[in-house]
């Protein structure tokens, strides 16, 4: 079953749009994603999609990745749309060749998943700074009036309080250890867009995601909130390989998909925005005990082993602060007990 079908899918775009008045200065422009077929951009794809069907004037979508397949398959019938363009590219490549302008670009191509990134920390690092360059340059070269570049909470490393981080509060990162690759990549690539604005004028706006779920993960994922949600989904109980104590700002895909089109259209240029929802700061025990009780599973407990425990994020406390966020007019409209419950109920209906 495709996720178009599900009727719940269906209404939590439809919700999201109505407080996203914005999309309207879409009309007519054209939008490249990267990373298209990912959690967190398959969900901005799905809301300009949703928005094309109920408008006349249509937002042109640039899918940009490295299988057509693979982007045929996940927004299938949608791509036979003229509207719908897929265009190669991969963010670890020199090679791409990017042959149409577009208005707007959103970047959240990248290594993601805890055990990519340490199988593959050199190609993790360098498909940050490439991609980040690749594009800017595209940019650059057609006049684009705006980059979003998708980054991480991880590049606030290790720090001394408890309270969720600002957008200016860094802590440490451990230079010699390959699991940094990704959030020391995420930092470079941010500073390459600071650069290139300052030196010729390429504008771009930056994102900091919390923990971002939701029905748009492929079953392959990995991450906590990921494969705990598939499991419970199958009937599985969770197996919690920690204490749980860590903090996390959780979000849903939705609502981050529409904190990304908020501050693609309305942030300050060079401006980091963290994503949180203030109502989804919890730690990893409480979210598997929302997951468990949205399907009747049961939580265990294990030791993890040694090559998983390289897998994990260092950082104890990873929550946000989302003010700059919030007074943009953005606003969670899931919380954690209802983004979950969805999650595993959208699931559920597609397996």
């Amino acid at each position: 079953m495709s996720i178009y079908e599900s009727n719940l899918w269906t209404s939590d775009l439809d919700e999201t749009i109505a407080a996203l008045p914005e999309l309207d200065e879409l009309a007519g422009k054209s939008v490249m994603v990267t990373g298209c077929t990912g959690l967190i951009c398959s969900a901005v794809v799905d809301v300009l999609i949703r928005w094309n069907g109920a408008h006349e004037e249509k937002i042109k979508i640039l899918a940009a990745g490295r299988s057509e397949d693979k982007v045929e398959t996940r927004f299938a019938p949608l791509t036979k749309e003229e509207w719908f363009v897929f265009v190669p590219y991969d963010a670890s490549s020199t090679d791409n060749t990017l042959d149409r302008s577009c208005d707007y670009i959103i970047h959240g191509a990248s290594n993601a998943s805890p055990n990519k990134i340490v199988k593959e920390p050199v190609e993790t690092m360098l498909s940050n700074l490439l991609g980040m360059k690749c594009l800017l340059d595209y940019a650059k070269k057609n006049e684009t009036k705006r980059v979003l570049y998708i980054s991480t909470s991880e590049v606030y490393g290790k720090k001394e309080h408890d309270r969720p981080s600002k957008i200016e509060e860094y802590g440490w990162i451990d230079l010699l250890n390959p699991r940094s690759s990704y959030s020391i990549g995420k930092c470079a690539a941010e500073t390459m867009c600071a650069s290139y604005y300052d030196e010729y004028g390429v504008e771009s706006v930056i994102i900091r995601p919390g923990h971002i779920y939701g029905p748009t993960a492929v079953q392959s994922d990995n991450r906590v909130s990921s494969a705990w949600a598939y499991a419970v989904a199958r009937g599985e109980d969770i197996v919690m390989k920690s204490d749980g104590s860590q903090i996390r700002s959780y979000c849903y895909c939705l609502d981050s998909a529409a904190a990304i089109l908020k501050v693609l259209l309305k942030g300050e240029p060079i401006h980091a925005y963290n994503i949180s929802n203030p109502d989804s700061i919890i730690n990893i025990r409480e979210m598997a005990e929302i997951l468990v009780r949205s399907a009747g599973t049961e939580l265990k407990m294990e030791l993890p082993t040694e090559a998983e425990k390289k897998g994990f994020n260092p950082m104890s406390n990873s929550s946000l602060d989302s003010t700059e966020l919030l007074a943009l007019g953005w606003k969670g409209l899931f919380n954690a007990e209802r983004g979950f419950f969805h999650t595993v109920e959208i699931m559920k209906e597609i397996r």
